[in-house]
């Protein structure tokens, strides 16, 4: 007879962490370590943080802790800064949807306010990374409000981690439900690893025609079939924006009747800013 393992609060926050890892900006693949209960020393190691409220039949915070190379990586993007928000929002939906939730937009938060921004007792969980050395070392971690650990756990909405994690004991939980200090944390080994991190980062890409300016009063007029002159001659390449940056420019095409641009232009860094 086969005995199926029950899931416990523990299982259910690595459950989450392992979603969150496969999403998060590493350059190297994320593995999950022993959760701890969270507290003002779980900060210690880390340089930004995200947070994002959770909606639906799940509700509470869930957040996601970096180390410096990301927030430097971010910073230093050749597309120009990126939000690290937006940089972990992915993660946090993976997080989320492994709760049996779904996720608000991710906003960023100071370390010495995230504690706070739980809005109670939460567990961490560390996503550790090999390095490019080979050296393990923490690149990153999950936070998610106990609260909502219990209520995924008892709606089944999340499923076991295939990752074993040590000590999983009923002490550790009960402790950790106790809100009990834990020791504090060793600061992180960081490699550091550059725009490489970034690949996997979703961003926002838009093709602009033209612009054009109009007074409310036109704006309220605008009827089906109105047409808006634009500030740009016809045949002129349209420009290519990254999270609202000039990147590119090109020519319009159609690929199998969807519009799509041929980039015939890079935008240096002088021009875009």
């Amino acid at each position: 007879m086969t005995i199926t393992p029950v899931a416990t609060v523990l299982d259910v926050a690595v459950a989450a962490a392992t979603a969150a890892a496969a999403v998060l900006p590493a350059s190297d693949t994320l593995t999950v370590g022993q959760s701890r209960p969270g507290t003002d020393d779980v900060i210690v190691s880390f340089a930004g943080a995200a947070v994002a409220e959770l909606e639906g039949p799940v509700s509470g915070r869930i957040a996601v802790l970096v180390v410096q190379d990301l927030v430097d990586a971010l910073a230093a993007s050749p597309i120009g800064g990126l939000d690290l928000a937006a940089a972990t929002q992915p993660a946090l939906d993976a997080l989320a949807a492994s709760l049996g939730a779904t996720v608000g937009a991710a906003r960023t938060t100071g370390l010495d306010l995230i504690v706070a921004d739980m809005g109670g007792p939460f567990t961490m969980v560390p996503l550790v990374g090999g390095g490019a050395t080979g050296a393990a070392t923490t690149s990153a971690a999950v936070l998610v409000s106990d609260a909502s650990l219990e209520a995924a756990l008892a709606a089944g909405g999340a499923t076991a981690a295939d990752q074993p994690v040590e000590d999983w004991s009923a002490q550790q939980l009960t402790s950790n439900q106790a809100g009990a200090q834990a020791a504090p944390a060793t600061p992180v080994s960081v490699t550091p690893r550059g725009i490489e991190m970034l690949h996997g980062v979703i961003m926002e890409v838009t093709v602009e025609l033209g612009r054009t300016q109009m007074s409310v009063r036109d704006l309220l007029a605008l009827t089906s079939g109105t047409v808006l002159e634009l500030d740009r001659a016809a045949g002129s390449p349209a420009d290519l924006l990254v999270n609202g940056r000039l990147i590119a420019r090109g020519e319009v095409v159609v690929v199998d009747e969807d519009f799509g641009l041929r980039v015939t232009e890079i935008v240096d860094d002088s021009v875009a800013g």
